[in-house]
């Protein structure tokens, strides 16, 4: 019974943990100004986070954070993606982890 409330807490604490985590990844979209574009669930500008996650895997990670650093276009239509140089390569990659999470 012991060993069971034990996992059971450190399930908790896992799961909790990725909460947290998602919600530093928010901030951090909020805080470098991409929820200006995008949106989690619908199309603003560029493409719902939804929809990215649908289109990439893990393997695209390393080509969507220079993307996030120094935009892009084509992939998603007409209307480039500015470039954030304000986003340093490990809050891309954070980003880009927490985008391709929401799948």
């Amino acid at each position: 019974m012991k060993a069971i409330y034990v996992s059971l807490l450190a399930a908790a604490g896992v799961l909790s943990a990725g909460a947290v985590q998602a919600q530093d990844a928010e901030a951090l979209a909020k805080q470098k100004n991409c929820l200006a574009c995008h949106a989690v669930d619908k199309k603003v500008v560029g493409p719902s986070y939804k929809d990215v996650a649908k289109k990439y895997t893990a393997k695209d990670e390393p080509m969507l954070a220079a993307k996030v650093i120094k935009g892009g276009k084509g992939s998603w239509g007409e209307i480039p993606m500015p470039p954030n140089p304000s986003v340093t390569p490990d809050e891309a990659n954070k980003l880009v982890k927490w985008i391709l999470s929401l799948k």
